[in-house]
């Protein structure tokens, strides 16, 4: 079918959005979405739904301080996001500015360092390479001067509280500049717990960019470019899913990023390749997945290419009723929010 950006929009009130985390971790809901049944539940009953030879697939990158505010070398303010460290001297971002800096402009960030804009990048021109003038690194540098970098849509600034709670208890390699959340509901008494059970995890890297809250620009859903995220998988985890689908288990990714990083690298008979690698993979109702069976969730934003991802997942229809009824019902929503577990449709 051809959708538009228009079919995957629904009126979401804004006291639903998710302005802090639940008390504890795993005291989010759970709804449990499998084809027209809906299950209201407490993430604390994830493990009820799962069983012995599953496999959790996480997502391990870690939440970098991302946000820089500063002055351009005329004096204008400026608000740099960073959208991935590609090196020590090099890096990608975002500027927030009255007017967006030329080429050669030097930008003061945080009082502490200078950095020169060298030119625009990006599919549409819509980033900013920046080229570190400091002897430091911007490794360094963002641990000690950045912000840490809630979504646009949490109201408040950064707290203590948020440090900890917007990152998840298993991150470790920085380079995210947005947590991956659906991992933020687990604590390590779960993890723990469900590898008793003989629930198998393993761990794969994908850096979310910033460009993951940009609004999609076009009409027709076929239109739209993803922008690219690095992601490696280790030998490890590749293995444990061969192993899994060998043995009649069940593949559950915990996040959009982990199934999109699962899916670029899978190959036909459900394996996936390991390495390194970037990814663009844009997911739209039609698509045939190859490695995952299940999905753990949080809500999506209207119109979001997130949004369209879940809806190929477990199918158009049945997310519009579970959005519908996640409304209704008062889940809360986005990062801070709850939980779904989304079983897999068999149409395609």
């Amino acid at each position: 079918m051809s959708l538009t950006v228009d079919d995957f929009d629904f009126p979401l009130p804004p006291e639903l959005i998710a302005q802090h985390p639940a008390s504890e971790r795993t005291g989010s809901r759970l709804l449990h979405v499998c084809g027209e049944k809906l299950d209201d539940l407490r993430f604390a009953n994830l493990p009820g739904l799962l069983k012995a030879g599953d496999l959790l697939v996480f997502n391990d990158t870690r939440v970098i301080k991302a946000r820089f505010f500063g002055q351009k070398e005329t004096g204008g303010q400026v608000e740099i996001m960073l959208e991935r460290i590609v090196d020590a001297k090099h890096a990608i971002c975002q500027i927030r500015a009255s007017k967006a800096p030329k080429a050669g402009c030097l930008l003061n960030l945080a009082d502490a360092f200078t950095v020169r804009m060298t030119g625009r990048t990006g599919t549409d021109g819509d980033f900013f390479a920046l080229e570190l003038l400091d002897p430091s690194d911007f490794w360094t540098l963002s641990e000690r001067y950045g912000k840490l970098p809630l979504p646009p849509y949490i109201e408040h600034p950064a707290e203590g509280a948020d440090e900890t709670r917007y990152q998840t208890v298993y991150a470790r390699e920085p380079g995210a500049v947005a947590a991956p959340t659906a991992g933020l509901h687990f604590d390590d008494a779960m993890l723990d717990h469900l590898r008793g059970m003989g629930i198998q995890t393993a761990f794969l890297t994908l850096h979310v960019g910033a460009g993951t809250y940009r609004p999609m620009r076009v009409e027709k859903i076929a239109d739209h470019r993803m922008h690219s995220e690095r992601f490696e998988i280790p030998p490890a985890t590749a293995e444990a899913i061969a192993a899994t689908r060998a043995a009649g288990g069940r593949v559950i990714a915990v996040g959009t990023t982990s199934l999109r990083a699962l899916e670029s690298a899978g190959n036909a008979d459900g394996t996936v390749r390991t390495g390194s690698d970037e990814t663009a993979i844009f997911i739209t109702p039609g698509y045939r997945f190859k490695v995952v069976d299940r999905l753990i969730t949080n809500f999506h934003l209207p119109k979001s290419t997130l949004l369209m991802l879940v809806s190929a997942f477990a199918g158009y229809d049945t997310i519009r009723a579970a959005y519908t009824h996640a409304v209704a019902d008062g889940y809360r929503f986005f990062s801070y929010g709850d939980a779904m577990l989304l079983e897999k449709s068999d149409a395609v």
